[in-house]
């Protein structure tokens, strides 16, 4: 029943804003149907918004797809032809996945493309939404201290992590199909490196911002198996959490990887010759998504027996979100040395903010309000494909298996032997941020 779900999904809001609840609660309704493409309910459906918008003015009508990718057209064409308004705007929502590859993605952009307009077509992807990831842009191009920073000039290596410190959870079925690199690498961290690495927009118009990041993905050749480290978790070394292999839904034979660690490039000028490493995983040591622009070491040192780390600007996306630079001063009192330490804006603590929108709620608002800047274009999106789909193919072969790693652990040993290639650890083994809580 509508109103005991209602209940159930609002109740960590319902006593901080109770009025605004039962406003919300008295504008909601649900239609039900018998499946994907009921005609009888979507006739019913737009019989009842005809109703809620009554005769006169200008109506607009929004509507979310949480369904299989490949229902898309199918429920496009029928809301077409049943609820499309001619008194306002129509918009449709999608949610990832965007296909498999190259080939299914395409299949799905032509089938939408048959029926909708581009700016019709919102792709959904919550990382866009979220609070630090918005903040790249803002960080970049409003301070004049990182204006030349973002460049291989400066930057030895970019590396973008994603970490879950739970496995599959009974979704093995589902994330078997698609594994770790289709799941978050080829959007969501593709999304971050795009705002990372673009050149300045010609505005902050939602189509000059879009044009950037296609160009940078356009500049990228596909990543190379070589490059690639694939792992698949196994039970944890206590023995209390299971592998993901006893995921009743994952076959008992599957090679689908739930880590992988991998190199990417951009061959434009800014960026030659900087790698961009990504590292996703599940079932690791925590939950965390960061992003990590390690400098090159000063040239000539004028501390020559100090063994020094390099300088890092670090974006904490996510449990709690921060910006933070990595910088070495001296040790205070009567001694002479060094001292790393850093320059910390811990969002919730420093701005003094209660609670940040959700991603979604930032996101939808957007899609009313017609800001198309942080939902994926097709063409966007046929570079992302373009860039993992030769990976993606020669995983699919035989003989190409992931290393096992325990659940918990920072994943497979390999891993970090590879990524330690391009980035450099920190040296002071005793150095760790806190965020203040």
């Amino acid at each position: 029943e509508l109103s005991t779900y209602f209940s159930r999904q609002v109740a960590p809001l319902s006593s901080k804003c109770e009025d605004l609840v039962q406003r919300f609660r008295s504008i909601c309704s649900y239609i039900c149907g018998d499946g994907y493409d009921d005609e009888v309910a979507l006739k019913k459906l737009s019989h009842h918004l005809d109703t809620l918008e009554g005769p006169d003015g200008h109506n607009n009508r929004l509507f979310y797809l949480a369904l299989p990718p490949q229902l898309f057209a199918l429920n496009v064409r029928s809301i077409r032809k049943h609820c499309w308004t001619q008194r306002g705007w129509n918009r449709v929502v999608v949610e990832k996945p965007f296909g498999r590859d190259s080939e299914s993605s395409e299949k799905l952009s032509n089938e939408l493309m048959e029926v909708l307009q581009e700016k019709e077509i919102y792709r959904i992807d919550h990382y866009l939404g979220k609070e630090m990831t918005l903040s790249i842009i803002a960080l970049r191009f409003a301070n004049v201290a990182f204006k030349h920073l973002f460049h291989r000039h400066n930057v030895r290596c970019v590396r973008i992590t994603f970490k879950e410190d739970i496995g599959t959870k009974g979704r093995g079925g589902y994330f078997n199909s698609y594994g770790i690199i289709r799941d978050v690498m080829q959007n969501h961290m593709l999304q971050l490196l795009t705002l990372i690495a673009m050149e300045p927009p010609a505005s902050l118009s939602d189509e000059d911002v879009r044009d950037e990041k296609v160009k940078v993905l356009k500049q990228m050749p596909p990543i190379k198996l070589e490059e690639t480290i694939l792992g698949q978790y196994t039970a944890s070394t206590d023995g209390t959490q299971p592998g993901y292999l006893d995921d009743p839904g994952v076959p008992a034979d599957s090679r689908t990887p739930t880590f992988c660690a991998c190199a990417l490039w951009i061959e434009n000028e800014r960026w030659r010759d900087v790698p961009f490493i990504f590292k996703a995983g599940k079932a690791l040591e925590k939950r965390c998504t960061e992003i990590r622009i390690q400098l090159r070491p000063i040239a000539q040192s004028f501390y020559p027996e100090e063994e020094l780390s390099e300088n890092e600007l670090v974006i904490i996306v996510q449990p709690r979100e921060a910006i933070y630079l990595k910088f070495y001063t001296k040790k205070p009192g009567l001694a002479s040395g060094l001292q790393l330490t850093e320059l910390d804006l811990s969002v919730m603590d420093r701005l003094q903010v209660d609670r940040l929108p959700d991603a979604y709620e930032r996101l939808l608002l957007d899609v009313i309000k017609g800001d198309r800047q942080n939902f994926v274009r097709t063409d966007e999106l046929r570079e992302a494909w373009r860039i993992f789909t030769p990976l993606l193919k020669q995983i699919d072969e035989p003989g190409v298996k992931p290393e096992p790693y325990p659940y918990g652990s920072h994943g497979p040993e390999s891993a970090y032997t590879f990524i330690q290639r391009f980035y450099s650890y920190h040296k002071e083994a005793r150095y760790q941020w806190h965020a203040k809580h």
